[in-house]
């Protein structure tokens, strides 16, 4: 682009990103919970609490507050002994119930909300998931699916004996006896047993229904970026991840019969006053449920308009100050972040790379009608991957988009040895059977379940 000053390039992008949000809805091929479950893996890999939109950030430079691993640290914290808050008490001293291995869950008011403080804030391993009531209620579900499987596992020889031999594939029995005290060693087993159906989830259903299967396969058989490459680029965070707010309905019905709630009413922290119902969200025993928007240039009209914003955003580097409104449009700030925070390669950069370094065909993308007539050259990466995914992806994510977002999942899953993928012979349990896929099993799971678990009102929580 020639030519143009910050202010004008702001208000271009600004006009692009009015254009994306949309007062219908458009429904794609994914059920609409993997939209939320989508982000509560965001929300699992990555945390960075220090760089603000308006200052730009070396990218090296960011520190990632989430382990970088598929562990559900969001839902298990660190574990009873290093975050205790998340979990019960031993009181079996005192006469008591020891619920020291069981995770808090669950208010006076709503006993399958997330348990929380006298002020309302939700005690869990990242307080993200609770920013609005779908991927509040997907935490909540996690968090009783444990203690239901606990549950089971103390009282159940047979449910006992199939989550240890899940939980011991990949592992030598010397680890588990040398590294798992014994009063922790039934928690270990459910908690591994649960994320190697989260991790299969990730990347047999959630992957699959936003990414472009050929990438994935790729993904799985080799390193596209190399073994040097960051774990969790940039790129990846503060780009083409972000593909998710695409995926979002401007309104979703949340309790049968309800009738649909706009998006900027479900947004925002609880406390929750009952339960989000999965099998709208989830295709529960093969009934289809709500659909997430195919991905592309598209998304819900709130998203344009984060009502929770009030302070306007400052670009330090070019003393710019964003209007209000502009502040509180997502992909206005996702674009912002892109250009004036990461300062990111380009969509057709990474192309380039990809085609020249890599031997990739990535498909050539049109330039948005609004940047063309400005003048741009370059696509911001973020909207760059939304087109790929339009144009040529039948609405899931391909050319540089997929291959970042697959890339960084496959590594993942590939240099943890204590995933799914290292565990030769794990299949789901058919526990979690469901004609809609394992993920919406385990939510089902849970919502049938939950009113089963042992000593429950030693859990709840404000």
């Amino acid at each position: 682009m020639t030519n143009l000053t910050h202010a004008q390039v702001i208000e271009t992008l600004e006009k692009v990103a009015k254009g994306m949000g949309k007062k219908t809805d458009k429904p794609g091929t994914a059920s609409a919970g993997m939209t939320f479950f989508g982000q509560l893996v965001d929300h699992d890999i990555t945390l960075d609490a220090t760089s603000a939109l308006g200052k730009r950030i070396t990218p090296s430079s960011i520190p990632n507050v989430r382990t970088p691993a598929l562990d559900l640290d969001c839902v298990y914290g660190s574990g009873p002994e290093a975050t205790p808050h998340l979990y019960g008490a031993d009181k079996s001293r005192e006469g008591g119930n020891n619920t020291a291995n069981f995770l808090v869950m669950g208010t006076k008011k709503n006993k399958f909300d997330l348990a929380r403080t006298s002020n309302g804030t939700a005690l869990i391993g990242d307080p993200r998931n609770d920013e609005n009531a779908i991927v509040s209620q997907i935490q909540a579900n996690f968090i009783a699916l444990h203690n239901i499987l606990m549950t089971e596992a103390l009282k159940d020889k047979a449910t006992y004996e199939e989550i240890k031999g899940c939980a011991h594939m990949g592992m030598s029995e010397n680890d588990w006896a040398e590294f798992v005290p014994e009063r922790n060693m039934v928690f270990e087993e459910v908690r591994r047993f649960i994320r190697f159906h989260y991790q299969y989830a990730i990347w047999e259903e959630l992957l699959p229904a936003f990414v472009d299967q050929a990438c994935l396969d790729e993904a799985r058989l080799s390193d596209l970026f190399g073994a040097d490459a960051a774990i969790m680029p940039v790129e990846f965070t503060g780009a083409a991840y972000r593909f998710g707010h695409a995926t979002a309905q401007p309104d979703y019905e949340i309790h049968a019969g309800s009738g649909q709630v706009s998006m900027d009413k479900i947004l925002g922290f609880g406390p929750r006053e009952k339960p989000v119902e999965m099998k709208l969200f989830f295709d529960i025993d093969g009934k289809k449920s709500q659909r997430a928007r195919p991905v592309g240039t598209t998304l819900g009209l709130p998203l344009t308009n984060l009502h929770f914003i009030h302070e306007k955003v400052h670009l330090t580097d070019i003393k710019h100050d964003l209007t209000l409104d502009q502040s509180r449009n997502l992909p206005l700030r996702n674009m912002i972040r892109d250009r004036y925070t990461y300062q990111l390669a380009s969509g057709e950069i990474i192309a380039e790379w990809l085609n020249s370094a890599r031997g990739h065909s990535t498909p050539k993308v049109k330039m948005h009608a609004e940047l063309a007539k400005k003048g741009f050259t370059r696509t911001p990466l973020w909207f760059y991957g939304l087109q790929e995914a339009e144009q040529h992806g039948g609405g899931k994510l391909t050319g540089v988009g997929g291959a970042i977002v697959a890339s960084v999942f496959g590594r993942l899953l590939r240099l943890d040895k204590t995933t799914y993928w290292h565990a030769h012979g794990f299949e789901p349990s058919a526990k979690f059977s469901n004609k809609g896929g394992v993920l919406a099993g385990m939510m089902k799971y849970a919502e049938a379940n939950r009113g089963k678990i042992a000593h429950a009102g030693d859990l709840i929580n404000g």
